[in-house]
């Protein structure tokens, strides 16, 4: 499998790192069930040639299965770099000893990789970086041998990305990049030119569901899948060094290993076609097009105007109307009886539903396509909350 310089670290990733959040106990599986899969699933992983297990303190059981798989020697230490994520806190001595309890718990006594989990706002940036924190003690940890490299994980605004990349802490960068969602490309530029490692966030899931590929975007993607599609457009990109695989069975490997099996250099005249058939589907949508530019935010009602208008974008012009009511539905919503705010996913998918809307026109003179922005979000709340007749605002 093609390997890429991970930036600084040094580390030579291949393309295809395991995110192991999903080998985790799911439904009404055994622990024995359980188990049988995960350990299948990370041999699989480490036999396609993936040599980057990545995990988080926060995935349930996915470090102690880990852990568990060492131990019997189903796989071993020496196959593969490792990464786990730790949220940041106040208190240099709790992170230390979470970071201590990771590692028992992966029966582990080194990690090539730690990072700090979810710094998605501002305040999470002081959190990581402040002195006398959680940043002191991965340095302690690192002067030990005990943590090789420092990166961070984020599903926060461009802004934020930024923010976190120029404090200079950090040697790597877990983020939200695809084809249908460019908006952190400068934050990927911004890391490239500081040689910072480039770990893209579940492109086959966050980057489209593309594992239940509508009909219309499978025939503009062909003769590729619509997940080589999406590996290509990133993988043609020398700088991002390794895109995360989250399988929960050892057989959904296999729609991925084509292309990470091979030298992804530039496009090629035939993909180039394919992205230029892509772009003209998004063409379709005309006028109402948004080019999620930013420009409406804030919003009085925190309504997440341009990611809203965004999944609006690709359900209508590939068709993507479950992955668009997918995410639609992590937004905090509007109860139908009283009105209130519940649900949601706080930072790691702030903002709130279209339903929220109050037709106020504050974010009107602010968008430079001059778009009907209040009309187009009742649209897609009809069109993907599943909500359809149950508007709570006043009609036009």
């Amino acid at each position: 499998m093609e390997k890429r310089r991970f930036g600084k670290t040094g580390m030579d990733l291949t393309v295809l790192s395991f995110g192991a959040m999903r080998i985790t106990p799911e439904g009404d599986e055994t622990p024995e069930q359980n188990l049988e899969r995960a350990l299948a699933t990370l041999r699989r992983g480490l036999d396609a040639g993936i040599n980057h297990i990545e995990t988080a303190r926060g995935y349930g059981k996915s470090e102690e299965l880990i852990g568990t798989a060492l131990k019997q020697g189903f796989i071993k230490r020496d196959e593969f770099f490792l990464t786990t994520k730790i949220g940041p806190n106040e208190s240099k001595d709790e992170f230390r000893k979470a970071l201590d309890d990771s590692m028992a718990r992966m029966n582990v006594t080194y990690v090539d990789n730690l990072d700090m989990h979810g710094i998605n706002t501002s305040e999470l940036i002081v959190t990581s970086t402040r002195k006398g924190g959680c940043l002191d003690a991965v340095r302690d940890a690192q002067s030990e041998g005990l943590v090789g490299h420092l990166g961070f994980s984020t599903h926060a605004p461009l802004e934020v990305i930024e923010e976190t990349i120029r404090t200079d802490e950090f040697s790597s960068v877990n983020l939200h990049y695809y084809y249908i969602n460019q908006r952190n490309r400068p934050a990927v530029d911004l890391a490239i030119s500081k040689d910072m490692g480039i770990f893209i966030i579940s492109p086959t899931d966050k980057g489209g569901q593309l594992f239940n590929s509508p009909e219309r975007l499978t025939e503009l993607c062909k003769p590729l899948t619509a997940i080589q599609m999406n590996q290509r457009w990133l993988l043609s990109q020398p700088n991002v060094h390794t895109l995360s695989l989250g399988c929960a069975k050892p057989e959904e490997f296999d729609a991925h290993l084509e292309i990470a099996n091979r030298t992804n250099g530039p496009l090629s005249p035939e993909e180039l076609e394919i992205f230029a058939r892509l772009d003209r589907a998004m063409g379709t949508v005309g006028d109402s097009f948004c080019n999620f530019c930013h420009a409406c935010l804030p919003c009085p009602e925190d309504v997440h105007i341009p990611e809203i208008l965004r999944l609006r974008n690709i359900t209508k012009a590939f068709d993507m109307k479950d992955f668009g009511k997918y995410r639609y539905k992590m937004f905090v919503q509007k109860d139908e009886a009283s009105g209130e705010p519940t649900g949601g996913s706080g930072h790691w998918f702030p903002g709130h539903s279209a339903s929220f809307c109050t037709d106020c026109g504050d974010c009107l003179p602010r968008c430079p396509l001059h778009l009907p922005i209040p009309m187009l979000l009742r649209e897609t709340h009809d069109l993907i909350s599943g909500e359809v007749g149950k508007r709570l605002w006043k009609e036009d």
